[in-house]
C-alpha cells in the first residue's frame, strides 16, 4: 500500500534561527557552519543547509531556504536571510526588520507597535542559539540581528498581516519550529490575534465570516471597520471559544446558507470533512416554518443547500429565519451567552437571506 504520510517542514522562525547562528559564528571569525544545527523548543536538534553565506565590513550574512514540507505554506521555498552585526557590550540581542519582513503598527499582538514582526518564540530561539554559539566561541552574546525575506512584501499580500496591522512584509513565526502539514493551528492562531487586535483598539463589535462574500456583506450590513472583521473560515468554534474567554460586547457570525446550516445542526467546525448539510434537518425546518409536503420532499431531494433555500423562498417559506435561529442557538452555547450575539445568512452574491438576534 502506498505511504501517504505527509512530510513535516520548518517554520520561518526555525530557518531564521539557523541562519542567525551561522552568521554569528562567521561574524566572529569561524567558518560558516554548513549544515548548521539548532535546538528547537521541544528539544530536537535539526540541521539546516545554508543557501547563502557572506562576510563584509562589520557584518556576516547567512540564508536558509524554507522547506514547509507538504504544507501549502505561502513561504515555502522562500529565502530567509539573516544579517548579524556587532552590538554594544552587554546589550544582548536586538532585532531589525529587513526586506520583506513587516513591522507591527497596532496594539494587541504579542509584539508591541513599532517592533519588527518577529514573534516571541523565534526571538527566544535566536537568543538561545546565539548564546550557545557565543559560549563555544568564547565571545559575548551581543548582536544586532536583521531578518529579511526577499519578496516577502508580495507574499504577505496572501496573508492576513495587513488586517492585523503588520505592514511591509511577512511575520517571522513559529512556536515549535516545526510545520505540521494542513494544521488548522496557524489559522486559529490568526483568528485569536485578530480578536486581540480588535480588543486592544477598543472595538466593541467583531464579525466572523466564513468567506469573502459574507465578509464583504457583513461589513456593509453593520458598517464595520477592517480590524473588526475576523476571517474565521470554517473555525467558528475556535473563534467563539476564544471570545468566551476574551469577550467583546457584540459578536456577529456571518456565512453562506450551507455553512450556517451546519452551524444550526450543531457543528462548530464547518469543513466538509467534519460533516455535510443534513437535508432531513432542512426539510424539518421547512415543514416547521409552514412548508407543505411538496416543499419538504423537494428539500429532501435537493442537490445543495442553496437549492433547498431557493425552493423555500419560491414557496414563501422562511427557511432562512429558522436556520439563522438554530445557528444562533449553537453559537450562543459555545460563546456562553445570547446577549450581543447575532447571526447573518447570505447567499453567494452577498444578498442577506436571514438574520437572528
Amino acid at each position: 500500500m502506498k505511504d501517504v504520510t505527509l512530510r513535516r517542514g520548518w517554520t520561518t522562525g526555525a530557518c531564521a534561527t539557523a541562519a542567525a547562528r551561522a552568521a554569528f559564528a562567521a561574524l566572529h571569525g569561524a567558518d560558516f557552519p554548513d549544515p548548521v544545527e539548532i535546538a528547537l523548543p521541544g528539544g530536537a536538534r535539526p540541521a539546516f543547509a545554508l543557501a547563502l553565506g557572506e562576510r563584509g565590513d562589520g557584518f556576516a550574512r547567512a540564508g536558509v531556504v524554507k522547506d514547509a514540507g507538504d504544507d501549502p505554506d505561502v513561504t515555502h521555498g522562500a529565502l530567509v536571510v539573516v544579517t548579524v552585526r556587532p552590538a554594544p557590550a552587554g546589550s544582548g540581542v536586538g532585532f531589525r526588520a529587513g526586506e520583506g519582513v513587516g513591522t507591527v503598527t497596532r496594539p494587541g499582538l504579542p509584539i508591541p507597535p513599532g517592533e519588527p514582526a518577529i514573534n516571541p518564540v523565534p526571538r527566544s530561539m535566536i537568543r538561545a542559539t546565539i548564546a550557545e554559539a557565543a559560549e563555544m566561541l568564547g565571545v559575548a552574546a551581543d548582536a544586532e540581528v536583521e531578518i529579511a525575506v526577499p519578496g516577502g512584501a508580495r507574499l504577505a499580500e496572501r496573508t492576513l498581516n495587513g488586517r492585523l496591522g503588520i505592514v511591509g512584509g511577512l511575520s517571522i513565526l513559529g512556536t515549535t519550529g516545526i510545520v505540521v502539514p494542513y494544521s488548522c493551528a496557524a489559522w486559529i492562531d490568526t483568528i485569536h490575534r485578530g480578536i486581540d487586535v480588535a480588543r486592544a483598539l477598543g472595538l466593541g463589535h467583531v464579525a466572523g465570516a466564513t468567506g469573502h462574500a459574507s465578509e464583504v456583506a457583513v461589513r456593509a450590513l453593520h458598517g464595520l471597520d477592517e480590524p473588526a472583521l475576523i476571517d474565521m473560515g470554517d473555525f467558528v468554534g475556535g473563534m467563539l471559544k476564544y471570545l468566551r474567554r476574551n469577550p467583546v460586547e457584540r459578536v456577529t457570525v456571518a456565512g453562506g446558507v450551507a455553512k450556517m446550516t451546519k452551524l444550526a445542526q450543531g457543528l462548530l467546525d464547518l469543513h466538509s470533512k467534519r460533516g455535510e448539510v443534513d437535508r432531513a434537518f432542512l426539510a424539518e425546518k421547512a415543514r416547521a416554518a409552514g412548508g407543505d409536503g411538496a416543499l419538504t420532499r423537494g428539500v429532501l431531494a435537493s442537490n445543495t443547500a442553496a437549492e433547498a433555500f431557493a425552493l423555500a423562498e419560491a414557496a414563501g417559506v422562511d427557511l432562512g429565519g429558522a436556520v439563522a435561529e438554530g445557528a444562533r442557538r449553537t453559537a450562543a452555547a459555545c460563546l456562553g451567552r445570547e446577549r450581543g450575539l447575532d447571526v447573518a445568512l447570505f447567499d453567494r452574491t452577498g444578498r442577506l437571506v436571514a438574520r437572528a438576534g
